[in-house]
C-alpha cells in the first residue's frame, strides 16, 4: 500500500513515519516544507491512504492561519480530484476547532472542507480532533505544554505557571499513532462524525509541573516513578526523550571500604530497593539476620559462597555462585546470612530487598554464620 504523509517531519508525522517503517509499510511517501509541488502531485495519483497532518499552530501573521489550515488542505483535496484517485484521507485537527479564534477557525474550516470532499467525491474520510499531545520528538517552547516543561526543567530553566488549578486535557503520542493504524485497518472508533482516541488523561497544569520535577529528583534520591500508572509511565518516557545528550548518566553514591564497595541503584515505595555490592578477593560480607526483611542476591561476576544458619540451629547450609551460572538465591527471615568472595577476581552481587533501608529501623542483627 502506498501511503503519502504530509507533515511528515512534524511531531505527529515523525512519529508516525517511524511506526509505518517499523509495521512495514515501505512505499511512504513523506511530504513536508523541503518537498516539491511535483512530488506532491505525484503522491496524489498514486498514493492508497492519505495521512493528512501538515497545518499551522504558531505563523507570524494571523492570517496564515487560514493559508496553511485551510488552503492547504484545499489544494491537496483538489489533487485528488484531479486524478480521481478516491483514497481514504485521514486529518488532524484540534479541539481548537470549537473555539472562535484565529487558529480554531482555520481548522474548522479545513474540517468543512474535507467532510464535503468526501460526500462530494464518496471517498471515505476520518478527521480526529486532538486534544493537547506529548511524546517524543514534540518541539518545546511551541505549542506543547509537557515538551516546554520537560525541556526546561531538565535543563534547570524556570517554568512559569500562571493558573496551576488550570486542568489540561493531555494524549499520548502511541495512543494517537494506534488510533491511526486501527482507522488504517478500518477498526476506527467514532463520536458523531469525528474521529477519537480512546485515551487521554486529566491533569492540573501545576501537578504536571511537579510530577515531571519528581522525574528529575528521582535521579538524586533513586525513586522509581509509579510505572503502575499508564500516564506516569508514558509522561516518563516523554521526560527522558527531553534529557540533553550530556547528561544521559548519573553519578551513583558508592560507599567503598577495603573490603569493596556498595552502591544502591535504585529505590522503590512498594517494591523495595536494588543495590551493587562488590566484594575483593577473599572478604566475607554480612553475618546477619532479619525478622521479616528479606532479599535476593544475583552474583554476576566472579565466584562465591553464600552460607546460611537458622538462627536457633547449628547446621550450616552453603550454595556455590558465579557469575558463569547466574542463580537468584532467597534469603528467608530468621537466617544469619553471609557471602564469601571465594575467588580469585572482584566478586559483583546484585542485591534487591524486600523494603527501603531504614536506619532508625535496620532490622539486621549481627550473628556470625
Amino acid at each position: 500500500m502506498k501511503i503519502l504523509v504530509t507533515g511528515a517531519k512534524g511531531f505527529v508525522g515523525s512519529n508516525l513515519c517511524a511506526e509505518l517503517k517499523n509495521c512495514g509499510y515501505d512505499d511512504v511517501v513523506e511530504y513536508d516544507l523541503g518537498s516539491t509541488a511535483e512530488e506532491l502531485d505525484e503522491a496524489c495519483r498514486t498514493s492508497e491512504f492519505i495521512f493528512h497532518l501538515a497545518g499551522v499552530n504558531r505563523p507570524k501573521e494571523e492570517k496564515d492561519f487560514m493559508e496553511g489550515n485551510f488552503g492547504f488542505t484545499s489544494d491537496l483535496l483538489g489533487l485528488l480530484k484531479k486524478h480521481n484517485n478516491k483514497s481514504p484521507v485521514l486529518i488532524t485537527s484540534s479541539i481548537q476547532a470549537a473555539l472562535d479564534n484565529p487558529y480554531g477557525k482555520s481548522k474548522k474550516a479545513g474540517e468543512n472542507l474535507i467532510f464535503e470532499y468526501g460526500q462530494e467525491t464518496g471517498a471515505e474520510v476520518y478527521v480526529y480532533r486532538l486534544v493537547n499531545l506529548f511524546g517524543k520528538w514534540s518541539r518545546p517552547n511551541y505549542n506543547s505544554v509537557v515538551a516546554t516543561f520537560c525541556h526546561n526543567i531538565a535543563r534547570n530553566i524556570d517554568i512559569q505557571i500562571n493558573s496551576p488549578d488550570t486542568e489540561v486535557e493531555l494524549c499520548y503520542i502511541d495512543d494517537v499513532l494506534k488510533a491511526f493504524f486501527n482507522t488504517l485497518d478500518g477498526n476506527l472508533i467514532k463520536d458523531g462524525k469525528f474521529c477519537v482516541v480512546p485515551v487521554t488523561y486529566q491533569i492540573t497544569v501545576g501537578d504536571l509541573a511537579e510530577l515531571i520535577k519528581g522525574f528529575k529528583t528521582s535521579r538524586d534520591d533513586l525513586r522509581v516513578p509509579n510505572m503502575l500508572d499508564p500516564f506516569t509511565k508514558k509522561l516518563y518516557s516523554t521526560y527522558l526523550s527531553y534529557l540533553p545528550e550530556n547528561s544521559f548518566s548519573y553519578p551513583l553514591k558508592m560507599n567503598v571500604d577495603d573490603r569493596g564497595s556498595f552502591t544502591e541503584f535504585l529505590r522503590t515505595p512498594d517494591r523495595g530497593q536494588i543495590s551493587v555490592n562488590v566484594a575483593k578477593p577473599g572478604i566475607t560480607k554480612g553475618n546477619h539476620w532479619h525478622h521479616t526483611k528479606n532479599e535476593k542476591f544475583l552474583v554476576v561476576y566472579g565466584e562465591g559462597v553464600i552460607k546460611f544458619r537458622n538462627i536457633n540451629l547449628d547446621e550450616i547450609i552453603e550454595y556455590k555462585v558465579s557469575g558463569d551460572k547466574l542463580e537468584v538465591v532467597d534469603v528467608p527471615p530468621g537466617y544469619t546470612h553471609n557471602i564469601i568472595n571465594s575467588g580469585d577476581t572482584d566478586m559483583v552481587t546484585i542485591m534487591w530487598a524486600n523494603e527501603l533501608f531504614d536506619p532508625d529501623k535496620p532490622d539486621s542483627y549481627y550473628l556470625e554464620v
